[in-house]
């Protein structure tokens, strides 16, 4: 695990709170909805374009402060609700990574409400209950950063504290606001399309191809700052295997028609993507076998904690967690309509005949893998963030492991019809263990917030249930909404505007290649052999005393593009020199602390101004509604637009260093 500054710049356990402070109230619970709304659907939206989604914690604790310091009685506890609903349930939004998928096969012509909610709903409650005993373990007895929960920490705090009038506080808002404007701002250039997001230079290296691809990212630099430089570190070292190594050489060993951009990015996604995926299999078992431990001990911890309240025993207020006999009771309980879900979709096919072993498989595969994803991805998110999670990665560990499971009973070489029950059915198993890591990867977030902020355990709790239901019955309509009217490429009949829909395709084509027998094992073979090497380096570095490697990093780094990669890794080496230079500044925690809000708000700005963008796509039907230049100025956006970014990363350091003298 990462040993990482901002344990120093954030005090634990928190300040006690005064009697009868508001928490968990109706009109935080409200307020929560409303935002769910608009962040659900701008990361549905988001998602199905360019298959990335934001995590939006950070956000909606901004909008919660905006409105809620208005009224009488907010407290930060208060804020710290809204933000735990609206959180959860545009988190929930990540399902679109797997369910577009069914209407790709063509098993769904649209999305059936009901069934789409439930899919997504019962997986999101089922990811709440099992985070409860992973709070103890990754969230209290461990050392994992959690960028953007302290991120989220520090908005809250900042916001209470310039109410109450403040200094520090005062100070620290005004990084916080600066730094979101700015992020925002050039956010805006990008759409203006005076500066340019992203930039890709392909080329041929010696009989192969490959390139360079960087963004103008202020939220990725923040994350890299947040993350800390041996995770940076990690993910760099990634990039170099996937971009500078593996393509170069795949590239020449499989020539393909077209240039040097069809050529690399081609191999990237069919194979490089996949030795990634191997990398972050094998790391995954590590980290499960590494925290087995700590998991046991905190259910041990919680059935203790329950027995003492049952005896009457007053806790402490960070031990009270939902009682875990509700904790199994809720889990048992939601494998009903899981299993109503996997009967509707047997009933009348070919697979009628073999429900009763096809549901009860199921069921004890989400069981059992479902937990095991809910503590590797809360491990991901406590170690890079949930935005930076790849969870499609997960998933795609998650539909091979449930396309094998359907092999072992049915073999191979069935006939269409059965071949495309068997695809479907492996996706909605899917999608609901998908539901377990999207809100596992994001709740632990939330988690660490509450418990940096002195917030009771079981209210939030209740408040992520809330969330999971906002955001299961939000999907579905802007899924049909979307599906109506643009449709998803590899759909038969898809136009020309038609989403993309990456992940989702991936997925379905996994499921059909596993099911079909034409899957890329060789180069999952192949990452699972670099996943033993990078472990067994990144345990010699920690026995060495030297930084440390993680080898999950690592497989992100490979797994995912350059142009998210680049900026982080590089974020993560601002901040480190930051953190530095605040080791000799007069109060070098004050200073660290206004490097993390600086962060914070570059997270902030992005994030509010991509919510407000996906808007205006939605609105207009086109994707540069804001563009005032045509491809004539590209060159010029990306010359003048490099050094308008690097002169405001420079003019934001430097507000925070000011703040901190």
């Amino acid at each position: 695990m990462c040993d990482h500054p901002l344990m120093a710049t954030l005090p634990h356990p928190a300040e006690p709170r005064p009697a009868g402070a508001a928490e968990l109230t109706v009109r935080g619970i409200l307020l929560g909805g409303v935002i769910t709304l608009l962040f659900t659907a701008a990361n549905v939206y988001l998602g199905l374009k360019v298959g990335l989604t934001f995590a939006t914690s950070i956000p909606a604790a901004v909008i919660s402060m905006a409105v809620l310091r208005y009224l009488p009685g907010a407290t930060i506890w208060e804020n710290n609700i809204v933000q735990t609903v609206a959180s959860a349930a545009g988190t929930l939004a990540a399902i679109i990574f797997v369910l577009p998928g069914l209407v790709i096969i063509g098993w769904w012509h649209g999305f059936p409400y009901w069934t789409t909610a439930a899919i997504t709903g019962t997986g999101g409650i089922l990811g709440v209950m099992f985070s409860v005993p992973l709070r103890r373990a990754l969230v209290i007895d461990t050392d994992l950063p959690y960028p953007e929960g302290r991120a989220a920490a520090e908005v809250l705090r900042v916001g209470s504290g310039s109410r109450e009038g403040a200094e520090e506080s005062a100070r620290g808002l005004a990084v916080l606001v600066w730094s979101s404007l700015v992020s925002a701002g050039f956010a805006l250039l990008t759409q203006l399309k005076l500066a340019v997001a992203e930039a890709s230079v392909w080329f041929r290296a010696g009989a192969g191809a490959t390139g360079i691809s960087g963004g103008l990212s202020f939220a990725l630099l923040g994350v890299g700052h947040l993350v800390g430089l041996s995770v940076g570190a990690a993910m760099g070292l990634g990039l170099v295997l996937s971009w500078w190594v593996l393509l170069p050489f795949l590239t020449a060993h499989h020539p393909l028609p077209g240039g040097a951009e069809v050529w690399a990015s081609t191999v990237f996604k069919s194979d490089v993507r996949f030795f990634g995926a191997g990398v972050i299999g094998v790391a995954a078992v590590w980290t499960l076998l590494r925290i087995a431990g700590p998991v046991l001990a905190g259910i041990r911890s919680a059935i203790a904690a329950s027995r003492a309240r049952g005896a009457g025993e007053r806790l402490a207020l960070e031990e009270r967690d939902l009682p875990i006999g509700i904790v199994v009771a809720g889990s048992l309980a939601v494998l009903f309509p899981i299993a109503w879900l996997l009967w509707n979709v047997i009933a009348g096919g070919p697979l009628q005949g073999s429900a009763l072993v096809l549901i009860a498989g199921a069921l004890v595969f989400v069981l059992v893998i479902g937990l095991m994803i809910a503590a590797v991805c809360g491990y991901m998110a406590g170690l890079i963030g949930a935005s930076n999670s790849p969870v499609s990665g997960i998933g795609i560990l998650s539909v091979l492991a449930a396309g094998l499971m359907l092999v072992g009973l049915f073999g191979r070489g069935q006939d269409a019809g059965t071949t495309q029950a068997l695809v479907a059915y492996a996706l909605i198993v899917t999608g609901v263990v998908f539901g377990v890591a999207t809100i596992s990867n994001d709740n632990l977030q939330d988690l660490k917030t509450g418990q940096l902020i002195g917030a009771t355990p079981w209210k939030q709790q209740v408040a992520l249930v809330i969330g999971v239901v906002f955001g299961a019955l939000t999907v579905p309509p802007v899924l049909g909404l979307l599906n109506t009217a643009f449709g998803f490429a590899g759909t038969p009949g898809a136009g020309p505007n038609a989403l993309s829909a990456p992940q989702a395709g991936l997925i379905a084509a996994l499921a059909q290649g596993v099911l079909g027998g034409s899957l890329n094992w060789t180069m999952l073979g192949w990452g699972a052999v670099a996943g033993v090497i990078l472990t067994a380096m990144d345990e010699a570095l920690g026995r060495a005393g030297r930084m440390r490697l993680p080898p999950l990093a690592t497989g992100i780094g490979i797994y995912l593009p350059m142009s998210v990669i680049l900026p982080t890794t590089l974020g993560s080496v601002l901040g480190h020199f930051y953190d530095r230079w605040a080791g000799n500044a007069r109060d070098p925690e004050l200073a660290r602390r206004m490097g993390v809000l600086a962060a914070t708000g570059m997270i902030v700005g992005e994030s509010l101004w991509g919510v407000a963008f996906a808007g205006v796509v939605a609105a207009t039907g086109n994707d540069s509604p804001l563009a005032l230049v045509g491809d004539r100025f590209a060159l010029a956006a990306l010359i003048g637009g490099t050094l308008v970014f690097l002169a405001l990363v420079s003019l934001l350091y430097r507000v925070a260093r000011r703040a901190s003298v």
